[in-house]
């Protein structure tokens, strides 16, 4: 979990050597798509509130941003 301000951009990073993506479960409509080793994604969070995610490929892998 992070919490930024409105207007900031989060910057997403697969370190992994299995694809990963950024996938919203609430607050916004995104998704990275699929990310191999070294790919990053970012997206720019302009309303507040608390957006959640999670990937696809290993569901049980979550986060989250809070938007103030």
């Amino acid at each position: 979990t992070i919490t930024i301000n409105a207007g900031d951009t989060v910057v997403w990073e697969n370190y992994d050597s299995v694809p990963h993506t950024v996938t919203a479960t609430s607050g916004a409509d995104f998704d990275s798509g699929k990310m191999s080793k070294g790919d990053t994604w970012e997206y720019t969070f302009t309303e507040p509130g608390t957006y959640e995610y999670y990937c696809s490929y290993h569901p049980s892998m979550k986060g989250k941003v809070i938007v103030e």
